[in-house]
């Protein structure tokens, strides 16, 4: 017993078609489907119409040679009983063809009662003999003469195949007076040629008519078709709208004479434009409620810094008093300032946010990225000694416009990252290089960590996404870091992606450029991989403070972390 065929697996018929690069007809377009259908019932109605016409002309014009032919048969056997008269049939008996009326092309042959020819059969032909000029002269023929000694003496006409030479005759037997059987035969070529002639005109009629069908049938449906394709382009026009975010003006609807409810296009064009009421209704309302949030995050934000600095201030003028405080009271009065401290930070970063959502224009100005990058590799060696830090820079200056602090903060953002949620001892690099195909400058940050888990970097750059849920005070995250990155370098018209397995973690900021043609020999950079060559670690600057361990804006998600 053969297996049965798994659920949706492609039949063998399916998988040729296929490979042979034929669709299924399920998957045509509908236009394709309703013109194939049109001119395939055309072609059937012309098949049936022409057969029945062929076999009808064919009938017919068998019934006339069968009258004709039984007319001959009688005429021969008259005339060979008049010159037997009674007695054994005389040779002159093979003039029954040249009886008067008999048509052209007429077989003649008499059979003797015990069942063989007695004369060679003649046929009436046409031509003129060779002694004689005169035409309709009998000629004898060597044919099968078996198969006219099978044809019964029943005067019913019947088809015999007479070989090649005289091909198939409409034959009939009679019974002389003297038992002998007189055969006559009339050619069926006249029939064939004309069924056949009647043939070719349908099927050349029929071929011009399905051409002419597929034509008028292709244009009468591509113009029913075109207050579809218009409502199909409105709902195209709608996919491809930025739904998802940001102020959305759904102003586009079906046009009014594609709406018409009697119509099934009609039907379906107002449905659409009914939905995309609905959808109109529920993104301004989505959009309201997103700028109330937005404009209570900032106003929040913005009134939550001066109690925030004021609390900073007395903590510290408190801690720092000349009176002797206990000890307990003065470690209370450094948490205070510490919280306090990322409290402001936390704001600070939710103002930010609150600020591009609302599109507010950031400043654009020349920013060198090599020497940001040497200031943020600065601090981070500062912040994370525990690391192995090494930079990649080209020999010449990358500059790009935009907004230098912001911008800092986005590299400085990603180092942090990977100084919080890797283990002691990781190599983390940054890298600048130069992609010629983009003109765009192409901020690599890598690490040699655990890795981010693929569940967690389709949200990575959400806000408040963590991969611990819990609010670790050990790592200090928010959830707000890569957040802050994604929304200011897609300020500055750039893009920023991850490429993360076990070993291998690749932040990838792509920003454009400005100025002049970077050198022809840069080539693009590959986003999932350390730069080739690094440098040693860099030295800091005199007088640079290590970077709060705390720092709100530089921590995002990373499962694992479990340092800090």
């Amino acid at each position: 017993m053969t297996a049965a065929r798994t659920a949706g697996a492609p039949t063998p018929g399916r998988e040729r078609a296929r490979r042979f690069g034929f669709r299924p007809f399920r998957t045509w377009t509908l236009r394709s489907r309703v013109v194939l259908v049109v001119v395939a019932m055309l072609a059937v109605l012309g098949a049936v119409i022409g057969t029945v016409s062929v076999l009808a002309l064919q009938n017919y014009l068998m019934e006339r040679l069968d009258q004709q032919l039984i007319s001959a048969l009688e005429r021969g056997q008259h005339t060979a009983d008049r010159i037997n008269a009674g007695g054994p049939t005389n040779p002159q008996a093979q003039g029954v063809v040249t009886t008067p009326g008999q048509p052209t092309g007429t077989l003649g042959a008499v059979r003797s009662a015990g069942g063989g020819l007695l004369f060679p059969p003649v046929i009436l032909s046409d031509q003129p003999s060779s002694t004689t000029d005169q035409p309709l002269g009998p000629k004898q023929v060597t044919i099968n003469g078996l198969a006219l000694l099978t044809v019964p003496a029943d005067s019913q006409p019947r088809t015999v195949d007479l070989g090649d030479a005289l091909g198939s005759y409409r034959i009939a037997a009679a019974q002389l007076d003297n038992g002998d059987s007189v055969i006559i035969g009339l050619p069926l070529s006249e029939v064939t040629a004309t069924t056949q002639q009647l043939t070719l005109v349908i099927v050349l009629v029929t071929l011009a008519g399905l051409i002419f069908a597929f034509l008028a049938a292709s244009f009468v449906v591509r113009l029913a078709m075109r207050p579809l394709a218009r409502v199909t382009e409105t709902a195209e026009q709608v996919a491809h709208m930025p739904l998802d975010r940001g102020d959305v003006a759904l102003s586009v609807r079906v046009p009014e004479e594609d709406t018409d409810p009697h119509t099934e296009v009609g039907k379906v064009g107002s449905a659409l434009n009914r939905m995309l009421g609905h959808v109109a209704s529920a993104l301004t309302a989505r959009q309201a409620s997103e700028q109330k949030v937005r404009q209570f995050v900032a106003d929040a934000s913005h009134e939550l810094r001066t109690p925030l600095a004021s609390i900073r201030g007395y903590a510290e003028l408190t801690r720092r008093s000349p009176h002797e405080l206990p000890q307990d009271v003065t470690r209370s009065l450094g948490r205070i300032e510490s919280e306090a401290t990322r409290m402001t930070s936390l704001v600070e970063d939710l103002l930010l946010l609150a600020r591009l959502d609302e599109g507010r224009e950031l400043d654009r100005d020349p920013v060198d990225l090599s020497l940001l990058l040497i200031d943020a590799l600065s601090d981070a060696h500062a912040a994370g000694p525990d690391h192995t830090w090494h930079i990649d820079l080209p020999e010449e200056p990358v500059e790009v416009l935009g907004d230098a602090p912001r911008l800092h903060q986005v590299v400085m953002n990603l180092l942090a990252n990977a100084r919080v949620h890797t283990p002691e001892g990781t190599k983390v690099v940054a890298a600048l290089a130069v992609d010629t195909s983009t003109r765009e400058a192409v901020v690599t940050v890598s690490d040699d960590g655990p890795g981010i888990p693929e569940e967690l970097r389709s949200t990575l750059f959400e806000r408040f996404a963590r991969g611990d849920s819990s609010r670790n005070r050990a790592t200090g995250s928010t959830g707000l870091g890569l957040a802050i990155v994604s929304a200011v370098v897609e300020a500055h018209g750039g893009t920023v992606t991850v490429a993360s397995e076990p070993g291998n973690t690749v932040f990838t900021v792509r920003l454009p450029l400005v100025g002049e043609q970077p050198p022809a020999g840069e080539q693009p950079v590959e986003e999932a991989a350390f730069p080739a060559e690094t440098v040693e670690d860099p030295v800091l600057e005199p007088g640079v403070e290590p970077a709060p361990e705390n720092t709100p804006a530089s921590e995002d998600t990373r499962e694992g972390a479990d340092r800090e």
